[in-house]
């Protein structure tokens, strides 16, 4: 287990809407970083790392363009090896405004609850009272503080992620938000939309959860109704409004601004001009993520699924960049660090024939994140941070850009000074957790296994698509990366996730040992 990289500078050109590292300088002698008085938070729901341009590594299959945010990337530390704390979305949300971690979610079983998806998610919930989130924190130092979003989940009952925003705004109608009622879609109208082939798959997958996948199809083509302009989209409102907010609150001192946009996650409703651009076939659609392997997918359905997706990120992209221009004509953007970053990413049939999101086996796809981080001055700007951050670092590290106490330790660690004054990397690996499993990524390794020890695979960091499990000729390694995770836990798990462990399916090439031994 090598220690975690330092960053290097990479002092990007572009062409052809990539970008192409002309010089790289290691730094050395840490610098004096200026605070900043703003922080702009942007987060996507399910963006892929590899879905934009500055990265440089697109999927095969992809042909995204994403100009806006590779320009914010060339003003930007590009961060290459930034992972979640927890997932999935509001898990990772609950790490990301604390600085806590919600792993491995002693405080997690909400089943005593009412409302969808408690009990079945461990973590999905609400922040726990007696942690501090950031705009709590913030609105105590005298920041005008806001929430734009159309993250549904984040206020259904029983949620608080709201907390300490002096202005929070709701977006409604994404997914199965219970915004419209009515006359509910035919049967005809669903298939238009939703294959029977993958709504049967769908179905079997809600099933587990208790829901029903006629409510959810119907539910989601009942909120799509009448949106026939581009800015009635929810990326589009959410942008126009955070916009709007900056517009509005131009007196104010010093801000702290939160967007969340929840596309481009499922189901991908987007306007047929961006979709054309991927697919400019005639035929059947496909907006939905069956959440399962599909191996004999019809081409005509993995082509469509993909533009589909691929077009809502380039729409994403399209009205970042309306934010970033009133950021620009408001002079925000000379006084405020900007941030942009997604939960998690999304499995495209990239591995095992895979359409969805997944803990065990964890993939690349979902489990990379896109990191830039702007700040006001120039500082690094166009330059490559290598060292290993997760989300719940984002917290400790904005409130050290400020020059903002905590009130109570964080279990994130600051990396202010690893990207912008060529400090040490402040992690050697990083534990994700989600629901019955974990994963261990490091400089060489990616370990995923279930709570228990069992079912453990272990690949070379930077595997291929085909690339088999080494676990079973590594079991010493396999034992000392289940360790780390287990003291990244507090050396224990709660029972109810053994329960989630032993439910889990065995995956072909996994270790025949316990690693909990």
């Amino acid at each position: 287990m090598g220690a975690g990289r330092r960053r290097s500078r990479s002092f990007a050109v572009r062409f052809d809407n990539r970008y192409h590292q002309s010089t790289s300088v290691n730094s050395h002698a840490p610098i004096s970083v200026p605070t900043v008085k703003n922080v702009i938070l942007v987060m996507f729901d399910s963006l892929r790392r590899d879905a934009l341009g500055c990265y440089g590594s697109p999927a095969p299959w992809s042909r995204i363009r994403t100009p806006h945010l590779d320009a914010l990337a060339r003003e930007s530390v590009m961060f290459t090896r930034a992972y979640p704390e927890s997932l999935p979305t509001l898990c990772a949300r609950r790490a990301i405004y604390t600085g806590q971690r919600t792993f491995p979610f002693h405080n997690g079983d909400f089943s005593f609850m009412k409302g969808d998806w408690v009990g079945y998610i461990p973590g999905w919930g609400p922040i726990p009272e007696e942690q501090h989130t950031l705009s709590e924190i913030f609105s105590a130092q005298q920041f005008r503080t806001g929430l734009i979003s159309d993250l549904y989940h984040q206020f259904k009952p029983g949620k608080n992620f709201w907390r300490g925003f002096d202005q929070w705004t709701f977006i409604r109608g994404q997914e199965t938000d219970h915004q419209r009622s009515g006359r509910a879609p035919t049967r005809e109208d669903i298939d238009r939309w939703i294959p029977p082939e993958i709504s049967a798959i769908h179905n079997g997958v809600l099933k587990q959860a208790k829901v029903d996948s006629n409510w959810f199809d119907s539910k989601a083509l009942l909120n799509m109704r009448d949106r026939v302009r581009e800015e009635q989209w929810f990326n589009a409102q959410v942008m126009q409004e955070a916009a709007r907010w900056v517009e509005q609150n131009t007196d104010a001192e010093r801000l702290f601004l939160t967007v969340e946009c929840f596309d481009p996650h499922e189901p991908w409703f987007v306007p047929e001009h961006y979709r054309k651009r991927h697919d400019p076939h005639d035929g059947r659609e496909q907006v939905l993520s069956p959440y399962a392997e599909i191996p004999d997918l019809p081409e005509d359905l993995l082509r469509r699924t993909r533009a589909n997706y691929a077009g809502l990120v380039e729409m994403c992209d399209r009205w970042f960049g309306h934010l970033m221009e009133t950021l620009r004509v408001s002079g925000r953007l000379d006084d405020s660090l900007v941030i942009v970053t997604a939960d998690h990413g999304h499995s495209l049939w990239d591995r095992r024939h895979y359409i969805g999101k997944r803990h065990y086996p964890s993939d690349p796809e979902t489990f990379h994140l896109p990191l830039l981080i702007r700040h006001p001055q120039g500082v690094a700007a166009g330059t490559r941070c290598d060292a290993l951050v997760q989300a719940h670092d984002l917290a400790p590290t904005v409130l050290e850009a400020t020059g903002v106490a905590p009130p109570e330790p964080m279990q994130g660690r600051s990396f202010w000074n690893t990207a912008f004054a060529g400090g040490e990397p402040i992690r050697r690996h990083v534990t994700v957790g989600w629901a019955g499993s974990l994963t261990v990524i490091d400089d060489q390794w990616w370990f995923n296994c279930k709570v228990d020890g069992a079912g453990a695979l272990l690949y070379p960091v930077g595997r291929g698509p085909e690339d088999a499990s080494v676990a079973e000729q590594q079991p010493e390694l396999v034992r000392e990366l289940f360790r780390q995770a287990k003291a990244d836990a507090g050396g224990s798990f709660p029972d109810y996730l053994f329960e989630r462990a032993a439910a889990l399916p065995h995956v072909p090439g996994s270790a025949s040992f316990n690693a909990d031994t």
